[in-house]
């Protein structure tokens, strides 16, 4: 495999033998931290620019230990601290961040952002979430996967929520990639873009995965292997919003009656921030407007034997050191 010079922007990009080659190489790295082998030589003397249009902790975390382990510098440019797209074009800023360093990590809103720093930056582009598509957390997420069943082909994933963006659209490209039976659970309003679907479909023709879209929580969730959620609402917007997503899409809440239709070893995901207590600010404000004490996920599935958030968590640091390794040409 020869990642070399390469962008990391979306799944569709990379063919299944490239996915697989990444979570095994991020398998391996994290073996290597466990033992305590050093890694401080696998990116030394690199510099690596984190672009944040959208503030993040596991992703920003994740790049920064990942880069430090492997003796690389970061520089972390936050909303403010940068004049992209304002007083500076973006091909300016990627003509001039490319010069300055050897890889670059974008996390914003527009896919289009991320596709034009990497046409100019002339050093590898890694997409840390966009609107669209949220690549580096399809490697940690299968990485977790692969650690707890030993395999990605054949198993069944169910995406409840809202899976009509990031999010959804990555697991499902992933999971067809890789052999897996993705399904869909939600609100038909909810499902994933048709063309999208589509495409899919015809991947998994190649790869023996399956795609399926269902409101139906009993047959979605029938001997799953894996249940996932994220957020339903994203932050700022209005409360209307949140009113129309909790009504339409608590049908698809992730609790023990949707775990009783799974396999007894089923497992639960996350990419995280989840609302599953009142321990939070947003907690609390969604437990005074709406009165409901959790959205996607209930506490006892989150905080139960069945639920992996946190392996997946970690993962992304893991994950994220063999994206870098791989695309800066030393893997």
């Amino acid at each position: 495999m020869n990642f070399k010079g390469k962008n990391f922007l979306k799944m569709l990009d990379f063919s299944s033998e490239e996915i697989n080659y990444l979570i095994d190489l991020s398998l391996k790295l994290k073996d290597e931290k466990k033992q305590g082998k050093s890694q401080k030589d696998y990116m030394a003397g690199k510099n690596i620019a984190l672009i944040f249009e959208k503030t993040s902790t596991r992703t920003r975390c994740s790049f920064e230990v990942a880069a430090y382990d492997m003796g690389a510098c970061v520089t972390y440019l936050d909303p403010s601290g940068s004049q992209i797209g304002k007083k500076e074009s973006i091909p300016d800023t990627a003509r001039v961040l490319g010069r300055m360093f050897d890889g670059i990590e974008y996390r914003g809103f527009e896919q289009t952002k991320v596709e034009e720093l990497a046409k100019y930056a002339g050093v590898p582009v890694w997409n840390g979430l966009t609107n669209e598509s949220h690549p580096t957390q399809m490697i940690a997420d299968m990485m977790t996967i692969k650690e707890h069943f030993g395999k990605l082909s054949g198993i069944k994933f169910v995406y409840m929520g809202d899976a009509r963006y990031n999010m959804g659209n990555s697991l499902m490209v992933t999971c067809a990639k890789l052999g897996m039976d993705f399904v869909a659970c939600t609100n038909k309003k909810y499902f994933p873009e048709a063309a999208l679907v589509e495409e899919c479909e015809k991947i998994a023709k190649e790869t023996g995965a399956t795609i399926t879209l269902t409101e139906d929580v009993a047959a979605g969730c029938k001997d799953a292997d894996v249940i996932y959620t994220d957020v339903w609402v994203s932050m700022g917007e209005p409360d209307e919003v949140w009113e129309e997503r909790i009504k339409e899409l608590s049908p698809y809440q992730v609790n023990a009656k949707a775990f009783s239709y799974a396999k007894p070893g089923a497992k639960f995901m996350h990419c995280l921030p989840a609302f599953h207590d009142l321990k939070t600010t947003i907690g609390q404000e969604i437990y005074e407007k709406f009165g409901i004490d959790c959205m996607e996920v209930t506490d006892d599935i989150f905080e139960g034997e069945r639920s992996i958030v946190f392996d997946e968590a970690e993962n992304r640091m893991h994950s994220i050191k063999a994206i870098m390794y791989a695309t800066l040409g030393n893997a």
